[in-house]
């Protein structure tokens, strides 16, 4: 199954980006299944590096971590970055700046779009 996730919220204050990143952590582990993963909007925070969190609180960086190590491939929209000064030196490894254009591309890729 091919599914692309589309996250919009920012990484804490809401948990939709933490959900959204906990349903590719699933699907991920099933058997045929191809992903996606956009970030627009708040979302591209979620893909800055360095962030620290409380011991025994979900950390968005780590969460994309284990999805990039397994190939996953994750794009993160340019002009949402530009607006709120997030640099593509500021995304770790494995994530990419990206366009409407690959988005448009990855949708029609897709059997099945989820957003957050």
């Amino acid at each position: 199954m091919q599914t692309l996730i589309i996250l919009n919220d920012p990484p804490y204050g809401t948990e939709r980006s933490y959900n959204g990143l906990r349903l590719a952590l699933a699907l991920a582990k099933l058997e045929g299944s191809e992903l996606r993963l956009f970030l627009m909007a708040d979302a591209v925070w979620c893909a800055r590096g360095g962030q620290t969190t409380p011991a025994g609180y979900y950390n968005v960086e780590r969460m994309l971590r284990g999805l990039v190590t397994k190939g996953m491939p994750v794009g993160a929209c340019g002009t949402c970055m530009d607006a709120r000064g997030v640099t593509d030196a500021d995304l770790p490894a494995g994530v990419h700046r990206s366009s409407m254009a690959e988005l448009a591309a990855w949708t029609a890729w897709a059997e099945k779009v989820v957003t957050f």
